[in-house]
């Protein structure tokens, strides 16, 4: 319908219009502090129209069956102005220099220099000071506010994602095959990458499988993860002065490129990792070309879908707790923080603080378990079914892509009220995934300025991965890498390093 997709600019919420009132009568005649204290409740409580300014990831927005229930569920009417994901940057960077807003605004992309500009001008709510009057947003740890702040200011609700998704995902019937363990070190894990290479692991009688399957990314393919496992801060390490050191600069990284290194001259990781796609890795696993796979979880799932018809009988297992002998702790890299965004309350729309707290509610609401499985799975009975295992199965796939998937982008968290999933691996690798929560490494910088690092910053970091491929394969020496460090340093990392530092001090 077209009200749940039209854009409502010119609305004046419910809860403004009863305040108003109750003003008008409190100044006509005398009311008991009885009456006046229900009339707030009932302002608090009443039904409201919202806009909201959204992200769409899917084709089409959703049909009304859902949207339906959670107005229901939040006391609330919802208009929403959908923002296709593919124009998202250019058609926010419009809105906001136009001021055509709405009641809320989905911001995800929080490195976008208009995006920054408009948060620190002023133009949205500082929240920070709201947020513990509702439960749902008081439990929103103090990490995850102060990474999503902007100069120690927290202009919106953080979107929550998962924390920490990475791991490593092993063919366990190949682990059987040749006779070793589930490892759990990254020095174990290199004898299994010998022996996946080596030992014939699939039966065949040929010498055509490799222990790693990794791809050309230093951070979502193997080196991060195997980085966190041998102590490497993630981008940046700050000591006790706010002096702050460069993931690079330390000697976790270079133990990191030192473990590739090996794997990469002794052959037990494809030969072509620096310039694979993952598509193409996922494929190679999938069809045994390989039995060791790094990155998230949760792709272990697609792997065994992959792998339906070509290794029917691939079995895997899933390791969260790797550590290494030069560092015992067990730690692993946080992508973002766990911050996917913030949902942002322009002060152009949302006139006073009652009209906030009523906004904050309604997000607050949205944190409820059965509004979290009507935005995720949908309604009982119609978009799903919990089975005989107490796992929840999609009962019409289309319906729920039309109806339900959309909303999976406007939840404030991504996870921790699911449903059980229907596939043991799935299902196991959610478990780990917030078990990994525990141990995450946050990056100090997500919420500082450097406006070197905005300007140069992606151009100098080319500087860095480009020595650390050639340093893997053999190209380079640790000299020639080092050299690189301090190319990247004298170009401007030596800045960056002191604007991280005084914006530091200054978010204290």
């Amino acid at each position: 319908m077209q009200r749940r997709i039209g854009m409502k600019k010119q609305m004046v919420s419910k809860l403004a219009s009863v305040s108003l009132a109750s003003a008008l009568l409190l100044a006509g005649c005398n009311s008991t502090a009885s009456n006046n204290n229900s009339s707030k409740e009932e302002d608090k409580n009443s039904t409201i129209e919202i806009s909201w300014l959204n992200i769409l990831h899917t084709a089409s927005p959703p049909t009304d069956t859902v949207l339906d229930q959670i107005e229901k569920k939040t006391n609330t009417e919802i208009k929403f102005s959908w923002i296709p994901d593919a124009s998202k940057e250019e058609r926010l960077n419009t809105a906001l220099a136009s001021d055509s807003l709405a009641d809320i605004v989905t911001l995800t992309i929080l490195e976008n220099s208009s995006v920054r500009n408009a948060l620190k001008s002023g133009m949205f709510w500082n929240v920070e000071d709201y947020l513990d009057e509702f439960p749902n947003l008081k439990a929103i740890s103090k990490d995850i506010r102060t990474s999503a702040s902007i100069e120690g200011k927290l202009y919106g609700i953080p979107f929550q994602k998962d924390l920490a998704r990475n791991g490593v995902v092993l063919r366990k019937d190949w682990l059987d095959k040749v006779g070793l363990a589930v490892p759990k070190t990254t020095e174990d894990l290199m004898e299994v990458a010998k022996a996946f290479t080596e030992k014939d692991p699939d039966g065949n009688g040929k010498n055509d499988t490799t222990g790693f399957m990794d791809r050309s990314d230093l951070i979502y393919g193997a080196f991060k993860t195997l980085g966190s496992y041998h102590g490497t801060p993630n981008n940046w390490q700050v000591d006790s002065k706010g002096n702050f050191t460069a993931e690079f600069e330390t000697d976790g990284y270079v133990d990191t490129m030192d473990y590739m290194k090996e794997l990469y001259e002794n052959g037990w990781i494809n030969k072509d990792f620096a310039v694979t796609a993952k598509t193409d890795q996922q494929q190679n696993f999938a069809q045994g070309k390989a039995g060791i796979y790094v990155g998230a979880l949760f792709d272990a799932k697609n792997l065994q879908t992959m792998a339906a018809g070509i290794q029917d009988n691939m079995e895997i297992a899933l390791v969260n707790d790797m550590t290494s002998d030069s560092n015992s702790e067990r730690a692993i890299w946080s992508a973002g923080n766990g911050i996917g965004g913030l949902i942002a309350f322009p002060r152009s729309e949302v006139k006073d603080e009652a009209e906030l707290k009523r906004l904050l509610k309604f997000v607050n609401d949205l944190l409820d378990s059965d509004t979290y499985t009507l935005m995720t799975y949908g309604i009982e009975g119609t978009h799903y079914k919990i089975n005989d295992e107490g796992a929840y199965e999609i009962i019409n796939q289309d319906l729920w892509q039309q109806e339900v998937q959309p909303f999976a982008a406007s939840r404030p968290k991504e996870a921790g009220y699911g449903l059980k999933d229907p596939n043991p691996i799935k299902s196991l690798a959610d478990d780990m995934i917030a078990e990994n929560a525990k141990y995450a490494v946050f990056n100090p910088a997500v919420p500082l300025e450097s406006p070197t690092y905005t300007t140069q910053g992606s151009e100098l970091q080319k500087i860095i991965t480009d020595a650390t491929y050639q340093y893997i394969l053999g190209e380079i020496s640790l000299d020639d890498f080092k050299q690189a460090v301090k190319n990247w340093n004298d170009q401007g990392g030596k800045t960056i390093k002191e604007e991280y530092k005084a914006a530091h001090k200054a978010a204290k």
